[in-house]
């Protein structure tokens, strides 16, 4: 408990109020009450989204009870709706394999809940992501990894801007998994589910038949990249990532998904194994605020579960260019691409087609 006080202490004043983030697991539970044992007015906000269940928020709801503190609810499944779920549908129609959480992060999470948190007169807005926000001494905010590097979730807030960051405290970004999962049964928090969270919170079952209900079926021909003949059909290429090998149901494979033609309503496949040796990059952001002297060397993930390769970010005209000193298998489309030096998140961009 020490380390979790000590480490407090350093993001905030600990007679400061903080709008503790809680979703009914274990993370933010257990963020919740380091914030309170170290010394600070704590109170939970629940977001309630379109993505959340009636049992979330209970548990949510039984875990402030259990440490003595507020409970309050911000009520976002129109703004969800509108900013995530629309948004995410009509980019996948676009033929993009967009990340919504990292969208979710910056304009959900950190945006109108901590807004919301902040006007209530919340000092401080914390979650229980694995990663840690370090300030330096010409008081630029710096976003590293978490202490677990299996449970790090930099990769999803390379959106965050300086403003956001001044207000944010990750009181998990120095443990480790299990060591939480401790402190959760010490503190006998009533956390009935400790499953991890999805990928994406609002599909649940599998992703086909959401989309299926939102955008039914379309279709088209299945191409062989390397023959150029017709070798089966597709039923929509929303139904299809860059990069799949499982589900095409061509026989003779296997078969990779490796690119779409939407004007022709294509789907692009071959046998060789889909890799690239660098891409075009959109919508960067830089977590410092500054643009950084380009080109320069840089580790990257191109996507959450991918293991970071060493690249050279550039910017060609008006393009941001990653040229990856070994190829990367299967930059998808709409995916984050994020930048790492020595383990500190300096920014990201969207992977275009």
């Amino acid at each position: 408990m020490d380390k979790a006080n000590d480490k407090i202490k350093t993001e905030g004043t600990a007679t400061a109020t903080v709008a503790a983030a809680v979703s009914g697991g274990v993370d933010s539970a257990v963020s919740a009450g380091m914030l309170k044992n170290g010394g600070f007015e704590v109170v939970g906000v629940f977001a309630r989204l379109s993505g959340n269940k009636t049992e979330d928020e209970k548990q949510a709801r039984a875990v402030c009870k259990k440490l003595e503190i507020p409970f309050r609810v911000v009520d976002l499944r129109s703004e969800f709706k509108k900013r995530i779920i629309d948004k995410f549908t009509a980019n996948t129609e676009k033929g993009l394999t967009p990340n919504p959480c990292v969208f979710c992060n910056e304009g959900i999470k950190f945006g109108l809940l901590m807004e919301a948190a902040l006007k209530s007169g919340a000092d401080y807005f914390a979650t229980g992501h694995y990663c840690q926000n370090k300030i330096d001494k010409s008081g630029i905010y710096h976003l590293s990894k978490g202490a677990d590097k299996k449970k790090d979730q930099s990769y999803f807030l390379w959106r965050l801007k300086q403003k956001q960051l001044g207000k944010i405290i990750f009181p998990l970004g120095v443990f480790i998994k299990n060591e939480v999962k401790e402190l959760a049964k010490i503190w006998q928090l009533p956390i009935k589910n400790n499953s991890e969270s999805q990928d994406v919170c609002f599909i649940s079952g599998q992703a086909a038949d959401f989309f299926k209900k939102r955008l039914g079926e379309n279709p088209g021909d299945i191409i062989d990249a390397d023959t150029k003949k017709n070798i089966g059909r597709h039923n929509g290429l929303w139904f299809y990532t860059v990069g799949q090998r499982k589900g095409i149901g061509l026989p003779g494979g296997p078969f990779y998904v490796i690119g779409k033609n939407l004007a022709k309503n294509r789907l692009l496949v071959s046998k060789k194994m889909p890799a690239a040796s660098s891409v075009k990059l959109s919508n960067i952001n830089w977590i410092a605020g500054a643009v950084p002297d380009l080109p320069r060397k840089i580790n990257i993930k191109i996507r959450y579960r991918a293991k970071e390769a060493a690249a050279v970010l550039d910017k060609i005209g008006k393009d941001y260019v990653l040229r990856f000193a070994k190829p990367q298998f299967a930059p998808t489309p709409g995916q984050s691409a994020v930048f790492y030096v020595r383990g500190e998140l300096i920014g990201g961009g969207i992977i275009k087609p």
